[in-house]
């Protein structure tokens, strides 16, 4: 049980790992390229379930 609790944890040299590796993958000119299409598609996420709620309210009353 130890090691799956030591095996989970995450700490900055993993992140610094995976770090090295999505600029080994991707390139640094891609990676703004990236984040921007996955902000944009949490924000999209976030507007339908936004709407979602308000069409939920909407058929309770």
């Amino acid at each position: 049980m130890i090691t799956l609790n030591t095996f989970l944890a995450i700490g900055p040299m993993q992140i610094a790992l995976v770090v090295a590796i999505v600029l080994l993958l991707f390139g640094g000119k891609k990676i703004p390229e990236l984040m921007r299409g996955l902000g944009s598609g949490i924000k999209e996420f976030k507007d339908a379930s936004k709407e979602d709620d308000k069409i939920e309210e909407n058929k309770e009353k």
